[in-house]
């Protein structure tokens, strides 16, 4: 499509399901309406998409996210966040955690992390409403790792038996914050601010996409552990199953970040993987998301989602 102003904008993909992007357009201008239908319509149909060279800073990045929603107020962030821009959360908090609990970071995220699908995850997919869209801005990477990658739900539902959609149809599952986490031998300040802070909620395993209609295996590896109504056992075999399915290769885009890229992902369609090979600390990692309110999921047989513990609709 042309702007108002003649640039061309393009949707180009960059993997077979997944992944799109999207250049002729500056993301700090007062975008039109046809150029937000026409990214909305990308994120929709590619689940995640691109751009490069995006001058954002702080407030821009809020009134772009506005036009695709409303930005999540978050109740508390680390020191690195910007503290007068509330809806910003800045990644290099992240970094603070292990040693806010008596930890180096790096075994904080090995006893978070500790199979290779263990990392998969949808933002705050504890929540009973978790966030519809993440949109991320690099503000700087290192001159190599710290890729990201993500994986399209709606194509691994559909990439699954009939026979087995139709038993994952009517399944739920509890998504709990923390869930799998290795505690330390004695006493893990971790492990008491978990148990003091427990946020959990029952899922259905696919859930109706509010938009598009497409079923999305809700699954991913850091919340989920327990498919309601199953076994230990047999819930850990399904679940392996699933993810399995989810994160299989072809379903997946890996974007390699450069200063002033932008990510803006729907949330609801898909799991990300956070790097785990920044191995170059001289040369930090600096990121800012916001996150668009979601609604709260709804399974093909029209059951939404409940609370089990610490969460509730739009409160934060």
């Amino acid at each position: 499509m042309t702007t108002d102003s003649g640039t061309q904008v393009e949707v180009r993909p960059v993997a077979g399901h997944i992944g799109a992007e999207i250049t002729g357009v500056d993301l700090a201008d007062d975008l039109d309406e046809a150029v937000v239908a026409t990214i909305r319509s990308a994120v929709l149909r590619w689940k995640v998409v691109f751009f490069r060279d995006q001058r954002l800073d702080h407030a821009a990045h809020i009134a772009l996210a506005r036009r695709f929603g409303e930005p999540v107020v978050l109740g508390r962030r680390g020191s690195a966040s910007p503290r007068d821009f509330p809806e910003v959360e800045t990644t290099a908090d992240r970094l603070e955690l292990g040693g806010r609990y008596g930890m180096e970071h790096e075994e904080w995220l090995r006893r978070r992390r500790h199979s290779l699908l263990r990392g998969w995850h949808c933002d705050h997919g504890a929540r009973v409403d978790p966030p519809a869209a993440t949109i991320l801005r690099a503000e700087s990477v290192p001159p190599y790792g710290g890729d990201t990658q993500w994986s399209n739900l709606a194509a691994a539902y559909a990439g699954l038996s009939q026979p087995v959609r139709d038993f994952v149809d009517g399944l739920r599952a509890e998504h709990r914050l923390g869930v799998g986490y290795q505690p330390r031998p004695g006493d893990d300040a971790y492990l008491r601010h978990l148990l003091d802070h427990q946020v959990a909620s029952e899922h259905p395993l696919v859930r109706v996409h509010p938009e598009t209609g497409e079923r999305l295996l809700f699954v991913n590896g850091y919340y989920v552990e327990q498919v309601v109504g199953l076994s230990r056992a047999e819930s850990a075999h399904v679940l392996q199953m699933l993810l399995e399915q989810a994160t299989r290769p072809e379903y997946t885009v890996r974007f390699r970040w450069e200063a002033d890229s932008v990510a803006f992902w729907d949330n609801r369609a898909t799991v990300h993987l956070a790097p785990s090979d920044l191995v170059a600390p001289e040369h930090p990692r600096i990121m800012h998301r916001v996150m668009l309110a979601g609604d709260v999921p709804v399974g093909p047989d029209g059951k939404p989602s409940a609370p089990v513990t610490g969460t509730e609709p739009g409160r934060w």
